[in-house]
């Protein structure tokens, strides 16, 4: 049976550094929404880990199983499905590491967006029913405000962190909400806010010179618009047990590592409306805590392509994924 214990044990547990046989400190990094496709969860089917979606449906409200296997890519767009979809993967990609690799040390933990709570139930912070429950409650929370007053996002590539945000004024100025909304590399700063603002960003940045994508949301996250969201899921994180103390997690919202469970449930709101600063929190896991080497644990390659571009003295790696399990008719046989 997977418990809690599968996503605490190795040698690092309680130390927080990597062993004296390898030299060095391993961070784990868990994305967020948008890497989620159709039979996400395929190559985890038969598993160990597998088992532990019975927990997670049950506490997010979802069947999960049925999202990582038949669910359309198209539907899985919608911000609650996604979420909780991508928060599965992610946990068995690092479940299957731990049960794989028992040994090796893991000293620090990070997530973009949605993936936070994924590190935050790496490092032991929460639980996994206590995890789940938050997701889903999220994703339903985020979905509703999307509803109610659909948003938009867009990278803006090719310009300085700096260069954005004096874009997204020059939209303020004309009357149209949008606001730096993550803060991901040195040359890749993704805007939120309503779909105007997104279109007459688009004029902006096309006439500077720099390019320019919309994403596949409907919410303006990490952006004031979140604000309902960020109050409907307040009480979901009083409840929450937080673990007084739990191996480092480094926060979207301020960038620095936190150790201590005491002040989770408000960064966890704060995140809803501010920027995820996810350059500086590579630099802290890099620069500030030492560790030279990072392994993307999602289902996709984002987080791991922005660690190499971001780092180029650090060692860079996506986590092992199992073989596809065999079509019935080769098992057979």
């Amino acid at each position: 049976m997977v418990t809690q214990q599968d996503f605490e044990r190795g040698p690092e547990r309680g130390s927080g550094q990597a062993s004296e046989n390898t030299g060095s400190s391993t961070a784990a990094l868990f994305p967020g929404q948008g890497v989620q496709r159709q039979g996400l969860g395929t190559r985890w089917r038969g598993t160990p880990s597998w088992e532990v979606l019975a927990a997670v449906s049950e506490a997010s409200g979802y069947d999960v199983e049925e999202l990582l296997l038949e669910t359309g890519t198209e539907l899985l767009g919608r911000t609650d499905l996604a979420q909780i979809t991508v928060f599965s993967a992610s946990l068995l990609s690092w479940l299957e590491f731990r049960r794989s690799r028992p040994d090796t040390p893991v000293a620090a933990f990070a997530g973009h967006s949605l993936g936070e709570y994924t590190a935050l139930v790496a490092a032991g912070a929460l639980t996994v029913t206590d995890g789940a429950r938050l997701v889903g409650e999220r994703g339903r929370a985020m979905a509703a405000v999307a509803r109610r007053a659909p948003g938009a996002m867009a990278a803006v590539m090719g310009a300085t962190s700096e260069e954005v945000e004096a874009l997204a004024e020059r939209v303020r100025e004309s009357g149209e909400s949008v606001w730096v909304a993550n803060l991901n590399s040195h040359h890749q700063t993704v805007i939120a806010g309503t779909a105007g603002a997104i279109r007459r960003g688009a004029e902006l940045a096309r006439d500077d010179g720099w390019r320019y994508t919309v994403l596949p949301v409907s919410a303006a996250c990490h952006t004031p618009l979140m604000a309902p969201s960020a109050e409907a899921l307040r009480p979901a994180l009083a409840a929450a047990r937080f673990a007084p103390v739990h191996r480092p997690v480094v926060s979207n919202v301020d960038a620095r590592a936190h150790a201590e469970g005491g002040d989770w449930a408000d960064r966890c709101v704060r995140q809803l409306v501010s920027p995820v600063r996810w350059l500086e929190t590579l630099g802290t896991l890099a620069d500030s805590m030492g560790c030279d080497q990072m392994i993307d644990f999602g289902p996709g390659r984002t987080l791991a392509a922005l660690a190499r571009r971001a780092l180029p003295h650090v060692s860079v790696a996506s986590a092992p994924m199992p073989a596809p399990e065999p079509a019935p008719e080769l098992a057979a046989k």
